[in-house]
């Protein structure tokens, strides 16, 4: 097998940062040499990492490959390389596609369609419906991340709205519950109001106020109840209020039932960027106020938030014109997820430690995967390494995502992705893609 030395980087790994080296021996790591420590035996390929960062790779727990059925906008291949391209070796697709992976036919044809085309290291989530709970009992735990379960309208409505059916899903099965949680009703009394101001052009600063704190919080409040009264697994997606976070505990990761994660858009945007943004930022859960920012950001470092994710969800750019009612929400961010996060720990938010923690490690330890999302002996190379005080900036030309544009664009970002590895294998060289790789299926330790 090929023995690859990772030389002189800074290794940041289970909350230490030290100057070391890591050999890797075909798809894993073999070798983690620090103080000096020398190799075992002879290399076939050097890399010199003098002023890089190695991390693990990030696990994105949370992303819209738009495949099958939406790849006008996006599509499994693209996507993937995107992903590389940010530092991303791992991802778990959302069920909201067409058709919508909620049969179990579906299911082994989503997870079929990764494995031909991901360039990254996949899994999926099953889709709850309000009558598919019977199914879960004949979901292979080793295969499926998790149960994805919509409390909120969004692109591809898959609401879960009736009460009996909730009860069933959060009583049903004993994977990880994922929930996007907003109150419909509270939406919806919030349009029908604006919409006898405004007819059906109500303005885009008006989303978040629709799609407000308080059907948030409501909701989330209601997905933790059934969790306690249940003893389900749940995890809270895209968390956007400082209210919602009183629901959460700071109890250590091993010990929670229930965990929250926040998404790069929700803390690195505020509702001041509609006016420059536009609907480019419009998502759901909407960006909010730059209090409810910093309340997530403390949220990090506290462990009231457990993962940091990116919920990427490409359209295209017709599909973002108009206001609050017509614009298509989501935004592509996975490409600009790890240097955006970085980016924060250069202006004081985070420590770099706490970017891999929420990024790499926790994802790992809250979905049981196997052997990734660490820097370990044994464990599958999923590495990346990282530059600083190396500037460029975003522009159309290096998006890979097949909707090619980002709200991040003209950004100008100190941190570079230079190289990254997905089994061992360097996917991601400095701008260069490898498009004959293919990423392998994550599993899970159930």
């Amino acid at each position: 097998m090929k023995r690859i030395l990772i030389e002189n980087a800074v290794i940041v790994n289970e909350g230490r940062k030290v100057p070391g080296s890591v050999v890797i021996e075909g798809e894993k790591i073999a070798e983690i040499l620090v103080n000096g420590q020398t190799v075992a035996m002879p290399c076939d390929e050097t890399i010199d990492a003098s002023g890089c960062y190695l991390l693990p790779g990030a696990i994105d727990e949370h992303v819209h490959f738009r495949d099958p059925g939406l790849t006008h906008k996006a599509d499994i291949t693209t996507e993937s390389h995107a992903a590389a391209a940010g530092g991303v070796t791992s991802i778990m697709d959302m069920p909201n596609t067409n058709p919508q992976t909620t049969t179990l036919e579906a299911l082994d044809e989503k997870l079929a369609l990764l494995a031909e085309k991901s360039s990254v290291n996949f899994s999926c989530y099953f889709g709850a419906t309000n009558n598919n709970y019977p199914l879960f009992s004949q979901l292979n735990k080793s295969r499926v991340c998790g149960v994805k379960l919509f409390m909120g309208s969004s692109t591809g409505n898959m609401l879960v709205d009736r009460m009996a059916s909730l009860r069933n899903i959060f009583g049903g099965t004993d994977l990880l519950i994922a929930a996007h949680c907003e109150d419909q009703g509270i939406i919806k009394e919030n349009t029908d109001k604006y919409k006898k101001e405004y007819g059906d052009d109500v303005p885009l600063a008006l989303h978040p106020i629709i799609r407000s704190e308080e059907a948030c919080y409501r909701s989330s409040a209601l997905a933790v109840q059934l969790a306690r009264e249940t003893n389900a697994r749940l995890h809270i997606m895209h968390i956007s209020t400082a209210k919602e976070l009183s629901l959460f505990s700071k109890a250590p990761l091993a010990e929670k039932r229930i965990t929250a994660e926040a998404c790069v858009s929700h803390l690195i945007f505020t509702e001041e960027d509609y006016q420059t943004l536009g609907a480019r930022i419009k998502c759901n859960p909407a960006i909010k106020t730059a209090e409810d920012r910093k309340a997530l950001q403390e949220a990090v470092n506290s462990g009231l938030i457990d993962a940091i994710a990116t919920d990427h969800a490409p359209h295209l750019l017709s599909e973002k014109e108009g206001g609050a009612l017509k614009a298509m929400s989501g935004m592509p961010t996975i490409q600009f997820s790890l240097v955006s996060m970085l980016e924060l720990v250069d202006k004081g938010a985070f420590s770099i430690e706490k970017v891999v923690e929420k990024m790499s490690h926790a994802p790992a330890q809250m979905y049981e995967i196997q052997n990734r999302g660490f820097i370990r002996k044994g464990y599958q190379a999923d590495l990346v390494l990282v530059r600083p005080d190396s500037e460029w900036t975003v522009t159309t030309d290096c998006i890979l995502s097949k909707c090619k544009w980002s709200p991040l664009e003209g950004h100008t970002f100190n941190w570079k992705v230079e190289k990254t590895f997905a089994n061992g294998h360097l996917l991601y060289d400095n701008e260069t893609i490898d498009e004959n790789y293919r990423g392998q299926e994550l599993f899970f330790k159930r």
